[in-house]
């Protein structure tokens, strides 16, 4: 079967389209016909050489489409369904699965950074027959992608393709470091450094959560008003943060800064602004290499630092709840697409990330 999709060679030369073959499919794998694909920081770090990935890859991680065929083993999801793809399958029977930390299952840790698909195949090849690695266990910046059956998430008519693609990476992390990373609750005080696509989700989670204060910070005006509309409280610059956080919260700091930016000097500002005994959650990517300084004074006081890259996320959970959310009328997921693109105009949309012009840019098939 051959179809296109955006491969990356070489960072820093861009994405080319080009026609891929599929070779196989796995007895517990699914392919799905993806009808949108949302544009994530992650790619771009790739792309640009900041994060390594074996090459040359299909990239995309936030993908929603329709099953189009099954393999021999598939219980759990039909030809016809509406799905949108996680990237944390579990086995279920590793050591991390039996501690219920399937986020963490070594399935996946051992296969997602070699680029296969979850089972431990690269079902991909460029047209000369050379094979292509995956990425995250789905690759969804194409026409079609592979991904393992419990990776594939039903959803119902009345959530759109764009939409419900978000839900697999930015919507999750945001709405996962409120539900079950800090475990918010209501009445609680939630500072999120950086309003960008993950931000802005920590922003209307926590308002969601019953927050009394939810305190947005970044640098750029437009995203510190989007932040508003999303249900923040305040929002303030990193310059103006900690002095206006301790005056809103009589001294003591917030009880969840969250940092959802990926900038070692706002994760150190992130975690000043933590009062004792309360919990910083890290979201933002960061230079693997790269180190944090923390004075060790600044650690007393039954301080928690979280580090969380998918929000704990439990999707077959936590998926149709966001779902039931964006029904109801409670989270508007459409406002969060500034951008629909056909795969040909990639690379133009992730200039414009580069460039800080969206929030969120969606492939449209």
């Amino acid at each position: 079967m051959d179809f296109k999709a955006a491969v990356l060679h070489k960072p820093g030369e861009g994405i080319s389209i080009e026609s891929v073959q599929l070779k196989g499919l796995g007895a517990t794998e699914v392919l799905i016909q993806v009808k949108a694909s949302g544009l994530c920081h992650t790619d771009l770090e790739i792309i640009d050489g900041e994060l390594n990935w074996p090459l040359p890859v299909v990239l995309g991680h936030e993908g929603s489409g329709e099953v189009v065929e099954v393999g021999s083993e598939v219980r759990l999801v039909s030809v016809g369904d509406r799905v949108v793809c996680s990237w944390t399958p579990a086995c279920g029977g590793c050591f991390f699965c039996a501690q219920d930390q399937p986020i963490l299952c070594q399935q996946l840790t051992l296969n997602n950074p070699k680029g296969y698909t979850f089972s431990g195949a690269r079902r991909l090849h460029l047209s000369d027959g050379k094979p292509l690695h995956h990425f995250s266990v789905i690759s969804s910046h194409a026409e079609f992608c592979v991904i393992e059956e419990k990776a594939a998430v039903r959803i119902p008519d009345c959530i759109p393709w764009a939409e419900a693609c978000l839900l697999g990476c930015g919507v999750m992390t945001g709405y996962g470091a409120i539900r079950n990373v800090a475990v918010v609750r209501s009445g609680d005080s939630v500072g999120v450094f950086g309003c960008g696509a993950v931000g802005l989700n920590v922003v209307k989670s926590a308002q969601l959560a019953g927050a009394s204060q939810v305190i947005g910070i970044d640098p750029t005006l437009s995203r510190r008003q989007r932040a508003l509309s999303f249900g923040a409280t305040h929002v303030f610059t990193p310059e103006e943060a900690l002095n206006a956080i301790r005056e809103l919260t009589d001294g003591r700091g917030v009880d969840h800064p969250i940092e959802a930016a990926g900038v070692r000097n706002t994760l150190q500002t992130a975690w000043n602004a933590v009062r004792t005994g309360g919990n910083l959650v890290v979201l933002g990517e960061m230079p693997v290499d790269g180190h944090v300084s923390l004075r060790w004074g600044s650690m007393m006081g039954e301080k928690r630092f979280i580090r969380s890259s998918y929000g704990g996320a439990r999707p077959h959970r936590d998926f149709p709840e966001l779902v039931e959310l964006y029904r109801s009328g409670n989270y508007p997921l459409g406002e969060l697409i500034e951008q629909r693109i056909s795969l040909t105009q990639i690379n133009e949309g992730f200039a414009k990330m580069r460039r800080g012009e969206n929030i969120r840019t969606v492939i449209e098939f």
